[in-house]
């Protein structure tokens, strides 16, 4: 494996012939050939980030996703609701951020670029553009039935339209992965997350309701 001169050899051997046989054998990789193959992926993202992806058109893309949806988001939000809606997008959040780690360390999909070099999943959707929307769903959305059909309108437009798009655009690659798998996810984590909170705090409410013995 080679990005520019610079080499990566399989688990601390000499070419990918010893690699291969490597896997084919008995003997598996210790953590210490891991963690030396982790730092050769380091470096080797280090360089292709300032080669290829700092201040790339994608990068500068990226980055108004990360800013201007919050600044949207600002303007827009019931602040009387400021509380539940946060307590929301901090539980979907971590959903989304979990799928997107899950997938990435299994190899469904990649990003080809990134803003920040050190986080590996892809920052403004994570963290701004899907969170944003999601917030606003549930904002605007109050009751179960509409709160479902303004989700799978999410879900159409981010698989089938927003997905394709950051593939074209070199933002998004998806390695072993479709858009019609991803359309049910975007449905489901946010009924879950809706239904858990929901649970959670009339729980919460009913325990502060009980009378004390």
């Amino acid at each position: 494996m080679t990005l520019g001169k610079f080499k990566v050899n399989p688990w601390t051997m000499n070419g990918a012939k010893k690699g291969a046989a490597l896997l084919l054998s008995d003997r598996y990789p210790s953590f210490e050939e891991i963690k030396d193959v982790d730092r050769k992926l380091t470096e080797m993202r280090r360089l292709y980030y300032y080669r290829h992806d700092l201040f790339s058109i994608q990068w500068w893309f990226l980055l108004v996703l990360l800013i201007v949806p919050w600044i949207i988001w600002w303007k827009v939000v019931d602040k009387s609701r400021l509380k539940d809606i946060l307590l929301y997008g901090f539980a979907i959040t971590i959903v989304i951020v979990l799928l997107d780690d899950i997938g990435s360390e299994l190899g469904l999909w990649s990003y080809p670029h990134q803003v920040f070099r050190l986080i590996p999943r892809l920052s403004p959707i994570d963290y701004s553009v899907l969170p944003v929307i999601h917030m606003l769903i549930y904002q605007y959305f109050r009751s179960w039935k509409s709160f479902f059909v303004a989700n799978v309108i999410l879900a159409l437009g981010a698989a089938f339209i927003a997905e394709p798009f950051f593939v074209w655009i070199d933002i998004y690659d998806m390695d072993h992965w479709k858009s019609i798998y991803s359309f049910p996810l975007y449905i489901a984590k946010a009924c879950f997350v809706k239904w858990s909170l929901e649970f959670m705090l009339s729980r919460a409410n009913r325990s502060q309701q009980k009378p004390a013995n």
